[in-house]
């Protein structure tokens, strides 16, 4: 594979550090120009990406060294495939997210504007740090400017219960950054390297034992942010968060930047001829399966609707982790797609939720009786999310599942077809009622029975990201060539 030493990875993380520089200058004096920033960073950001599609599509590594700090051990950006994924998945959805910030932002009239936006920015510099991490150091590092980066975030409203959902995600997430740093300290200590490799390079360092405590450290590391139960508890009690923030946290960042280094640990630090000759991967599948299953009966019971959209999150992120742990072909391929096609639908669904809560300040499932007949656009959006995570066609959803299942099947492991399929039957069971209620109940109190839709600043967002969904579901190589990308990510990480 050839390396090509090239700038672009680091104008990707970059271009966002300056627009959260502008911005803070910027300030509330030129709320419009500050803004502007944004906007602009988010488009520059997406294209800088998107001029890396065709280097990697013809089996190209583009590769940028910032600091040598000791042989073998380098702060180095590296695109691959499957970080490109990532990195284009995140700066597309940042588009979305910015247009719809400044709506709901102002919509609300919400305080520290300026603060939210210049975290916002630096989040997304760390993201992009995250995708294109050559190694387990420089992945380390930009995972918890990540963290510190969305806490202000988080705990935005400064409410009591804010601060305490503040808190208690610092707690989670630094404690898993200190384990992280210590499995990556031992691994270098073992093999003189942590740079990824696609099938691993773990193989022939370490005793059986040394295997299995790195594997749990590092699994239970990125698995915080993954939401991995029971070290889950911080994503629902995080939902106290501005929307917008709800779906960084779910669909572009936080979350999917664990299940990203999970998938790092299992395809490219580990390898799946190490994971399946220990039995290591057998006993994570049980793991998330036990997620998958319980994530989605706990949505069941909840009423507050971005609540029940978190435990969604916990469901669909455990599904992309059994996806890679089965090893097989189209297992791996299906948990990739699933990160980027989850990542569409779910920021739809919270889109979604936050017009509805800045529209009618409504919270909960029980209130959205004929909200559909008002916000026609908006709801059958979330239609189009709910039916694209349930795995029905043509939506993108149900291509990702169709290989998750495919793949169960090619590692001849019946049971987790069984997990795969109960878990589609469950998040129609959570998620068909609530267009039941809005398109097809009476409501309860009097509402505008004319067309009555939130700022055009939210609603397009989540119209886009919905098309996208159904625009993905039919041609799945569409708009920025994700099947190409993640076929060429399994091949090279199974040699072929």
């Amino acid at each position: 594979m050839e390396v090509i030493s090239s700038i672009r990875p680091l104008l990707a993380v970059m271009v966002s550090l300056i627009a959260a520089c502008l911005i803070v200058l910027t300030g509330e004096r030129a709320r419009n120009l500050r803004e502007l920033w944004t906007i602009l960073a988010s488009v520059s950001k997406f294209i800088i990406v998107a001029s890396m599609i065709p280097f990697i599509i013809q089996g190209k590594t583009l590769e940028y060294t910032i600091i040598s700090l000791a042989p073998g051990l380098l702060l180095q950006l590296r695109v691959d495939a499957f970080g490109l994924l990532f990195g284009v998945l995140a700066s597309t959805l940042w588009i979305a997210t910015s247009l719809y910030s400044i709506g709901y932002m102002r919509g609300l009239n919400e305080h520290a504007q300026t603060r939210y936006f210049f975290c916002f920015a630096i989040a997304l510099s760390a993201t992009m740090g995250i995708a294109f991490a050559g190694n387990l150091l420089t992945l380390f590092v930009f995972y918890e400017v990540l963290t510190i980066a969305t806490y202000p975030l988080v705990a935005h409203k400064e409410t009591p219960e804010a601060i305490k959902a503040g808190r208690k995600y610092l707690a989670y997430t630094l404690t898993a950054g200190v384990v992280i740093l210590l499995a990556s300290a031992i691994t270098y200590r073992l093999t003189g390297t942590l740079d990824f490799k696609p099938g691993g390079f773990l193989a022939g360092h370490a005793s059986a034992d040394m295997l299995r405590f790195l594997f749990v450290a590092l699994i239970i590391g990125f698995g915080v942010k993954a939401a991995i139960m029971p070290i889950h508890e911080w994503l629902p009690t995080a939902m106290i968060a501005p929307t917008p923030v709800s779906a960084l946290l779910h669909a572009v960042a936080v979350v999917k930047a664990g299940v990203f280094g999970v998938l790092r640990v299992i395809l490219y630090v580990f390898g799946p001829g190490l994971l399946h000759d220990s039995g290591l991967w057998l006993i994570l599948a049980y793991f998330v399966s036990f997620t998958i299953i319980g994530a989605a009966m706990l949505a069941l019971a909840q009423d507050n609707l971005k609540r029940r959209l978190a435990f969604s999150t916990i469901n669909n992120l455990a599904i992309i982790i059994l996806g890679a742990a089965l090893l097989s072909p189209s297992a791996i391929k299906g948990g990739m797609l699933h990160m980027a096609n989850h990542g569409f639908m779910k920021i739809t669904l919270f889109f979604v939720a936050g017009a509805i809560y800045v529209k009618t300040h409504k919270e909960n499932v029980s209130e959205l009786d004929g909200l559909g007949r008002q916000m026609p656009l908006t709801m059958g959006s979330f239609a189009i999310g709910a039916m694209g995570v349930t795995g029905i066609p043509p939506l993108c959803g149900f291509i990702s599942k169709w290989y998750l299942c495919l793949g169960s099947l090619e590692a001849h492991e019946i049971v987790f077809l069984f997990v795969f399929l109960t878990s589609a039957f469950l998040d129609a069971a959570f998620f068909f009622p609530i267009v039941y209620r809005a398109f097809f109940k009476n409501p309860k109190e009097d509402v505008n029975p004319h067309f009555n839709e939130a700022s055009m600043f939210m609603v397009i967002p989540l119209m886009t990201t919905a098309v996208a969904s159904l625009v993905l579901g039919i041609f799945p190589n569409a708009l920025v060539h994700f099947y190409e990308i993640v076929t060429l990510a399994v091949q090279n990480i199974l040699g072929g």
